[in-house]
């Protein structure tokens, strides 16, 4: 930087170390993800598992069953959130050999980044819990809390059986996740740590209460009764809903917290997902916004919903293949015990999304 005098010379300075921060701001953390982890199955070795802060490698050395059952469950809370967006756009869709598992589109902390930041979290909650109370792991079993007699509104019982431990779940899913948010103080690691949490504590929200009767005929006169997770189905619905619901903030001034970006909208609470940049489209293939596109997408021409061929491709039209499928048909009951059925061929239209004008894509690309 040349300049003309001290005067000159102090305010080039300024301006650079200016630009510095800014840069500093608005480039996107890329980095590898602790959730790789799942798509090492029974290979978890914690050194190659690229991503992991210090407090993360220590913890994985330390309790190598816990990151196989992280590891299992990281398949279990994929499969949630592409199940949750099947209809949409964006499907939560994976990267084969990628170290952020899901791309550049985790880049933004956007709803959907919001959305898999709560789900894995959940998930690593929800595979710890099992994990412990299926005897799995050294370092925990079923919750030791659970002892003793108590009542609900049917009236006492005692508590016997396996309750699942959800709060070493949780505890130790604190511990590990938000480890890596924690070796930085940026807008995008407060918003990871507020999503985190909200996943966590999802899980614990669908925790039931199972019992077995015991007296003449069942008559239910003592109870023993544990406590245990539901299926992660629930977890899943309630965190789409959260998604459906997701508040946009901005970061305070001096870090530690966020506000409503609207002032109209309600303030955000501890149970709601949180992001500060809006969402791609995700119409076209653009590799710097991680977006794959719709093209070659499966939609229904009879729906006006996120799966339906108008939404699903952005306007693009679609194509008809017409395919035969084989289905089972006149079943009939045979004496005993078995059905039989015939195989019948059905003729069905499947439609997809056409691709983008060349033209069209270049400018995405």
């Amino acid at each position: 930087i040349s300049a003309s005098s001290p005067d000159d010379a102090r305010a080039s300075s300024r301006l650079y170390c200016a630009f510095v921060i800014l840069l500093l701001i608005i480039t996107p953390r890329v980095d590898s993800s602790w959730w790789y982890i799942g798509a090492l199955g029974a290979r978890v070795i914690c050194d190659n598992v690229p991503g992991l802060v210090n407090k993360q490698r220590q913890l994985c050395q330390k309790y190598p069953d816990v990151m196989q059952s992280i590891s299992e469950g990281g398949k279990e809370w994929i499969r949630e959130c592409q199940h949750q967006f099947r209809h949409h756009r964006w499907n939560c869709s994976t990267l084969d050999r990628d170290h952020t598992v899901f791309g550049r589109v985790m880049q933004r902390s956007s709803r959907e980044a919001a959305f898999v930041y709560a789900i894995s979290s959940a998930g690593v909650v929800y595979a710890i819990t099992r994990a412990c109370s299926q005897g799995e792991l050294k370092t925990c079993n079923c919750d030791p809390l659970k002892r003793g007699r108590a009542k609900d509104e049917r009236g006492e019982f005692d508590w016997g059986g396996c309750s699942d431990n959800i709060n070493y779940g949780i505890k130790f899913a604190k511990a590990f996740i938000d480890a890596k948010e924690r070796t930085v103080k940026d807008a995008r690691a407060l918003v990871n740590l507020h999503n985190n949490r909200c996943g966590r504590t999802s899980v614990k929200r669908f925790m039931k209460l199972e019992c077995k009767c015991h007296g003449v005929s069942g008559s239910c006169a003592l109870r023993t009764c544990w406590l245990a997770m539901s299926d992660f189905r629930k977890t899943g619905d309630y965190l789409r809903k959260k998604y459906n619901g997701a508040i946009e903030v901005t970061v305070n001034q001096d870090g530690t917290g966020f506000t409503v970006a609207n002032k109209d909208f309600r303030n955000a609470t501890k149970n709601d997902l949180v992001y500060f940049e809006n969402s791609p489209d995700y119409c076209l293939l653009d590799k710097a916004a991680g977006s794959l596109g719709t093209a070659g997408r499966v939609c229904n021409k009879t729906s006006r919903g996120t799966d339906g061929c108008e939404v699903m491709c952005c306007g693009r039209g679609y194509d008809t293949t017409h395919v035969k499928r084989i289905t089972k048909c006149e079943c009939k009951f045979k004496w005993c015990c078995a059905v039989e059925c015939k195989d019948c061929e059905e003729a069905i239209d499947i439609h997809t999304c056409k691709a983008p004008k060349r033209a069209e894509w270049l400018d995405q690309t």
